[in-house]
Protein backbone atom coordinates (compact mmCIF):
# COMPACT_ATOMS: atom_id res chain seq x y z
CA UNK A 1 0.00 0.00 0.00
CA UNK A 2 1.34 3.40 -0.96
CA UNK A 3 2.45 5.33 2.12
CA UNK A 4 2.13 8.68 0.35
CA UNK A 5 -1.21 8.81 -1.43
CA UNK A 6 -1.83 11.51 -4.02
CA UNK A 7 -3.98 14.34 -2.71
CA UNK A 8 -7.08 16.05 -4.13
CA UNK A 9 -7.26 15.22 -7.80
CA UNK A 10 -9.80 14.70 -10.56
CA UNK A 11 -10.28 11.11 -11.72
CA UNK A 12 -12.58 9.35 -14.21
CA UNK A 13 -15.90 7.85 -13.16
CA UNK A 14 -17.34 4.59 -14.50
CA UNK A 15 -20.64 2.73 -14.63
CA UNK A 16 -21.13 -0.33 -12.47
CA UNK A 17 -21.09 -2.72 -15.44
CA UNK A 18 -17.74 -1.29 -16.56
CA UNK A 19 -16.24 -1.88 -13.12
CA UNK A 20 -17.66 -5.41 -12.91
CA UNK A 21 -16.19 -6.23 -16.32
CA UNK A 22 -12.79 -4.93 -15.21
CA UNK A 23 -12.91 -7.00 -12.03
CA UNK A 24 -13.99 -10.24 -13.70
CA UNK A 25 -10.66 -11.41 -15.19
CA UNK A 26 -8.83 -10.60 -11.96
CA UNK A 27 -11.35 -12.49 -9.85
CA UNK A 28 -11.21 -15.43 -12.26
CA UNK A 29 -7.43 -15.45 -11.84
CA UNK A 30 -7.77 -15.51 -8.06
CA UNK A 31 -6.65 -11.96 -7.33
CA UNK A 32 -7.46 -11.12 -3.67
CA UNK A 33 -9.45 -7.99 -4.44
CA UNK A 34 -11.59 -8.21 -1.30
CA UNK A 35 -8.55 -8.54 0.96
CA UNK A 36 -6.89 -5.59 -0.76
CA UNK A 37 -10.01 -3.49 -0.32
CA UNK A 38 -10.47 -4.50 3.32
CA UNK A 39 -6.86 -3.77 4.22
CA UNK A 40 -7.10 -0.27 2.76
CA UNK A 41 -10.48 0.32 4.39
CA UNK A 42 -9.15 -0.69 7.81
CA UNK A 43 -6.16 1.62 7.43
CA UNK A 44 -8.33 4.58 6.40
CA UNK A 45 -10.82 4.02 9.23
CA UNK A 46 -7.96 3.57 11.69
CA UNK A 47 -6.48 6.91 10.70
CA UNK A 48 -9.77 8.60 11.61
CA UNK A 49 -10.44 6.68 14.81
CA UNK A 50 -10.27 8.67 18.03
CA UNK A 51 -9.05 7.34 21.37
CA UNK A 52 -11.67 5.07 22.90
CA UNK A 53 -14.08 5.37 19.99
CA UNK A 54 -16.24 2.38 19.16
CA UNK A 55 -16.95 1.12 15.65
CA UNK A 56 -20.25 -0.30 14.39
CA UNK A 57 -20.06 -2.32 11.18
CA UNK A 58 -23.35 -2.82 9.32
CA UNK A 59 -22.87 -5.81 7.04
CA UNK A 60 -25.06 -7.00 4.21
CA UNK A 61 -24.89 -10.12 2.09
CA UNK A 62 -22.67 -8.95 -0.76
CA UNK A 63 -19.02 -8.23 -1.35
CA UNK A 64 -19.29 -4.87 0.41
CA UNK A 65 -20.32 -6.72 3.54
CA UNK A 66 -17.27 -8.94 3.08
CA UNK A 67 -15.00 -5.91 2.71
CA UNK A 68 -16.47 -4.40 5.87
CA UNK A 69 -16.17 -7.63 7.89
CA UNK A 70 -12.57 -8.30 6.90
CA UNK A 71 -11.81 -4.69 7.84
CA UNK A 72 -13.62 -5.26 11.16
CA UNK A 73 -11.25 -8.15 11.88
CA UNK A 74 -8.26 -5.85 11.42
CA UNK A 75 -9.79 -2.98 13.38
CA UNK A 76 -10.77 -5.19 16.33
CA UNK A 77 -7.09 -5.26 17.26
CA UNK A 78 -7.25 -1.61 18.32
CA UNK A 79 -10.91 -0.73 18.99
CA UNK A 80 -14.20 -2.13 20.25
CA UNK A 81 -16.01 -3.33 17.13
CA UNK A 82 -19.66 -4.39 16.92
CA UNK A 83 -21.24 -6.06 13.89
CA UNK A 84 -24.89 -5.68 12.92
CA UNK A 85 -25.94 -8.20 10.28
CA UNK A 86 -28.81 -7.02 8.07
CA UNK A 87 -29.03 -10.25 6.10
CA UNK A 88 -29.17 -13.93 7.03
CA UNK A 89 -26.36 -14.43 4.52
CA UNK A 90 -23.04 -12.67 4.98
CA UNK A 91 -19.61 -13.51 3.62
CA UNK A 92 -18.78 -16.57 5.77
CA UNK A 93 -14.99 -16.28 5.79
CA UNK A 94 -15.08 -12.56 6.53
CA UNK A 95 -17.68 -13.01 9.28
CA UNK A 96 -15.61 -15.75 10.89
CA UNK A 97 -12.50 -13.55 10.74
CA UNK A 98 -14.34 -10.67 12.42
CA UNK A 99 -15.72 -12.87 15.20
CA UNK A 100 -12.37 -14.58 15.77
CA UNK A 101 -10.68 -11.19 16.10
CA UNK A 102 -13.10 -10.16 18.84
CA UNK A 103 -15.82 -8.24 17.02
CA UNK A 104 -19.13 -8.58 18.85
CA UNK A 105 -22.31 -9.45 16.98
CA UNK A 106 -25.23 -7.25 18.06
CA UNK A 107 -28.91 -6.93 17.26
CA UNK A 108 -30.57 -3.70 16.19
CA UNK A 109 -31.52 -2.66 19.74
CA UNK A 110 -27.91 -3.11 20.89
CA UNK A 111 -26.64 -1.27 17.82
CA UNK A 112 -28.87 1.72 18.61
CA UNK A 113 -27.54 1.80 22.17
CA UNK A 114 -23.88 1.30 21.29
CA UNK A 115 -22.97 4.98 20.73
CA UNK A 116 -20.30 4.34 18.08
CA UNK A 117 -17.94 7.05 16.95
CA UNK A 118 -17.75 5.54 13.46
CA UNK A 119 -20.25 3.47 11.51
CA UNK A 120 -18.98 1.44 8.56
CA UNK A 121 -21.75 1.09 5.97
CA UNK A 122 -21.22 -2.26 4.26
CA UNK A 123 -24.87 -3.01 3.53
CA UNK A 124 -24.91 -3.06 -0.25
CA UNK A 125 -22.61 -1.94 -3.06
CA UNK A 126 -22.97 -2.12 -6.82
CA UNK A 127 -25.86 -4.54 -6.46
CA UNK A 128 -27.80 -5.97 -9.38
CA UNK A 129 -31.10 -4.11 -9.13
CA UNK A 130 -32.19 -1.11 -11.16
CA UNK A 131 -33.81 0.21 -7.96
CA UNK A 132 -31.15 0.88 -5.33
CA UNK A 133 -33.59 1.43 -2.44
CA UNK A 134 -32.86 -0.58 0.69
CA UNK A 135 -35.37 -3.25 1.61
CA UNK A 136 -36.30 -5.54 4.47
CA UNK A 137 -33.96 -5.70 7.47
CA UNK A 138 -31.47 -3.32 5.88
CA UNK A 139 -34.09 -0.62 5.42
CA UNK A 140 -35.49 -1.13 8.91
CA UNK A 141 -31.99 -0.85 10.40
CA UNK A 142 -31.15 2.38 8.61
CA UNK A 143 -34.54 3.91 9.47
CA UNK A 144 -33.98 3.04 13.13
CA UNK A 145 -30.37 4.24 13.29
CA UNK A 146 -30.56 7.45 11.25
CA UNK A 147 -32.09 9.78 13.85
CA UNK A 148 -29.64 8.83 16.60
CA UNK A 149 -26.59 8.93 14.32
CA UNK A 150 -27.60 12.41 13.17
CA UNK A 151 -28.21 13.61 16.73
CA UNK A 152 -24.87 12.30 17.96
CA UNK A 153 -22.85 13.42 14.94
CA UNK A 154 -21.60 9.90 14.28
CA UNK A 155 -19.30 9.66 11.27
CA UNK A 156 -20.40 7.19 8.63
CA UNK A 157 -17.80 5.66 6.32
CA UNK A 158 -19.35 4.07 3.26
CA UNK A 159 -17.80 0.99 1.67
CA UNK A 160 -17.56 1.67 -2.09
CA UNK A 161 -20.69 3.85 -2.10
CA UNK A 162 -23.45 4.77 0.36
CA UNK A 163 -25.94 1.91 0.54
CA UNK A 164 -29.10 2.87 -1.32
CA UNK A 165 -27.32 5.18 -3.79
CA UNK A 166 -27.59 4.11 -7.44
CA UNK A 167 -24.02 3.50 -8.64
CA UNK A 168 -24.67 4.94 -12.12
CA UNK A 169 -27.26 7.70 -11.71
CA UNK A 170 -26.79 8.90 -8.14
CA UNK A 171 -30.50 8.43 -7.46
CA UNK A 172 -31.54 7.65 -3.88
CA UNK A 173 -34.49 7.91 -1.55
CA UNK A 174 -34.19 9.24 2.00
CA UNK A 175 -33.35 5.93 3.69
CA UNK A 176 -29.59 6.24 3.21
CA UNK A 177 -26.83 6.79 5.76
CA UNK A 178 -25.16 10.04 4.60
CA UNK A 179 -21.43 9.40 4.62
CA UNK A 180 -18.73 11.69 5.90
CA UNK A 181 -16.35 9.61 3.79
CA UNK A 182 -16.77 7.09 0.98
CA UNK A 183 -13.91 4.68 0.35
CA UNK A 184 -14.41 3.44 -3.20
CA UNK A 185 -12.47 0.59 -4.76
CA UNK A 186 -10.98 0.10 -8.23
CA UNK A 187 -12.62 3.14 -9.79
CA UNK A 188 -15.01 5.90 -8.80
CA UNK A 189 -18.59 4.92 -9.58
CA UNK A 190 -20.35 7.60 -11.58
CA UNK A 191 -23.25 7.79 -9.13
CA UNK A 192 -20.93 9.30 -6.53
CA UNK A 193 -20.63 12.39 -8.72
CA UNK A 194 -24.20 12.55 -10.07
CA UNK A 195 -27.57 13.67 -8.68
CA UNK A 196 -27.58 12.97 -4.90
CA UNK A 197 -24.13 11.38 -4.96
CA UNK A 198 -22.13 14.41 -3.77
CA UNK A 199 -24.68 15.09 -1.03
CA UNK A 200 -24.57 11.53 0.33
CA UNK A 201 -20.98 10.44 -0.37
CA UNK A 202 -19.06 13.14 1.49
CA UNK A 203 -15.30 13.03 0.96
CA UNK A 204 -14.19 10.37 -1.54
CA UNK A 205 -11.01 8.32 -1.29
CA UNK A 206 -10.17 6.10 -4.27
CA UNK A 207 -8.36 2.86 -3.51
CA UNK A 208 -6.79 1.38 -6.63
CA UNK A 209 -6.87 -2.41 -6.26
CA UNK A 210 -5.46 -3.38 -9.67
CA UNK A 211 -8.12 -2.51 -12.26
CA UNK A 212 -6.17 0.17 -14.13
CA UNK A 213 -5.04 -2.05 -17.01
CA UNK A 214 -8.56 -3.38 -17.55
CA UNK A 215 -10.04 0.13 -17.53
CA UNK A 216 -7.36 1.67 -19.76
CA UNK A 217 -9.40 1.23 -22.94
CA UNK A 218 -12.80 1.93 -21.39
CA UNK A 219 -14.52 5.26 -22.01
CA UNK A 220 -15.31 6.96 -18.67
CA UNK A 221 -18.79 8.19 -17.87
CA UNK A 222 -17.55 11.43 -16.33
CA UNK A 223 -15.19 12.66 -13.64
CA UNK A 224 -15.06 13.33 -9.92
CA UNK A 225 -12.76 14.98 -7.41
CA UNK A 226 -11.28 12.69 -4.78
CA UNK A 227 -9.35 13.73 -1.68
CA UNK A 228 -6.79 10.93 -2.04
CA UNK A 229 -5.76 8.04 -4.28
CA UNK A 230 -4.25 5.02 -2.54
CA UNK A 231 -2.52 2.21 -4.41
CA UNK A 232 -2.81 -1.39 -3.21
CA UNK A 233 -1.93 -4.52 -5.13
CA UNK A 234 -1.61 -4.38 -8.88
Amino acid sequence: MSANPDRSRTVPTYRAEQVRAAEAPLLNAGAPLMRRAASALARIVGERLGDGERILVIAGSGDNGGDALFAAALLAERAEVSVLRVSDRVHPEAFSAAESAGARVVDLAEARASAPGIVIDGIIGLGASADPALRGRARAAVEALLPRLRDEGTRVIAVDLPSGLHPDTGAADDVVLPAALTVTFGAVKHGLAAARGPELAGEIVLVRIGLDDQLAGVRPEGQATVSAVIEVGG
